[in-house]
């Protein structure tokens, strides 16, 4: 057993002061599987009231409004999770694993991961890539996974702010490079073309000095879910190469990016804002006791990324708030 803290700071920063700002926020981790959130503070300011709900995939969300002028906003998402370690999976399933999985389809309610969605879906470049790289039905569907998932990991590199949280998934394929999110629609796009369920996974990865990670140790991360037969939901992350394991943390799942940012929101004002994300990972064997009083670290000045340039200012007064994208 294994015991996750999670820190997380978001910080907008507005040119001139705004008058409001209504926000959504998914930091809570799940409870599910294999994986408990024992305990999970949300902190903001200016201070306001916080409402909670979950959505129809279970994802827990957290929401407010702060009516009052500002010229900035801080989020600090706390939390506390218990991690049992997965079984390792096989290297490969049944002869008949395609003909088990088609009659899962046959018999579940997964159409929603089955179709096309926002940020993946099929284009010319994605149709071009999947020809490139064989994907068809072939092996077994763990086999072919797992081959994909090195496949896109060997393609694509890792390149921090080439794309942003809203890239259609085109500008990845066209560049061959991007982040997490980026590398997670295309793996979701092409496993969808072979009838196989696939989510999109939003959450964090603790990373370790001897894993050599490519994502980014100080942000939130992406990978995806695919339904196996024999196994249920399995885990790929295409931008390390890895089937995610005892490191990943899940704390939203759905289609892809759209359902599940790390924060979405609007604010009222014609102004620019700035964005700086921080996140912090910490692994014990035993659990932790939490100090709810900590301020926001001064040290985070160092691990603080920025995630993209101020927009221009706006015309009309509603404008859409900078979303995370995660790393």
């Amino acid at each position: 057993m294994i015991f996750y803290s999670i820190r997380h700071l978001t910080k907008f920063v507005y040119e001139r002061p705004v008058s409001e700002s209504v926000m959504e926020v998914r930091m809570h981790p799940r409870s599910d599987s294999n994986q408990r959130c024992l305990t999970f503070s949300l902190s903001v300011s200016p201070r306001c009231r916080v409402f909670s709900y979950r959505d129809h995939l279970g994802n827990n969300v957290h929401h407010f409004d702060i009516p009052g002028q500002h010229q900035q906003l801080v989020i600090i998402a706390e939390s506390l999770v218990e991690y049992h370690p997965l079984s390792e999976i096989p290297r490969f399933l049944s002869p008949h694993a395609w003909t088990e999985l088609d009659a899962m389809v046959r018999e579940g309610d997964y159409w929603e991961m089955l179709l096309p969605s926002e940020f993946a879906q099929s284009t010319p470049a994605l149709e071009e890539l999947a020809a490139e790289l064989d994907v068809v039905r072939r092996d077994d569907p763990l086999m072919l996974l797992i081959e994909l998932n090195h496949q896109l990991y060997d393609l694509f590199s890792y390149a921090p702010r080439t794309t942003r949280a809203d890239s259609p998934i085109d500008e990845a394929l066209n560049s061959r490079q991007g982040v997490c999110q980026d590398f997670a629609h295309i793996m979701i796009a092409l496993v969808r073309k072979l009838g196989i369920p696939c989510r999109y996974v939003s959450g964090y990865l603790h990373h370790r000095r001897e894993d050599h990670d490519r994502s980014v140790s100080d942000a939130s991360h992406a990978w995806v879910e695919a339904l196996l037969p024999q196994l249920g939901w399995v885990g790929f992350d295409p931008t390390n190469a890895l089937v995610a394991g005892d490191r990943h943390i899940r704390t939203a799942l759905g289609r892809d990016y759209a359902d599940v940012p790390p924060t979405k929101g609007i604010f009222l004002g014609r102004t620019g804002s700035h964005m700086y994300v921080a996140v912090q990972v910490t692994a014990f064997d035993e659990p932790p006791a939490l100090d709810r009083e900590l301020p926001i670290p001064e040290d985070w000045s160092t691990l603080v990324e920025k995630a993209q340039a101020p927009p221009a200012p706006a015309e009309p007064l509603l404008q859409l708030q900078q979303a995370q994208q995660q790393q």
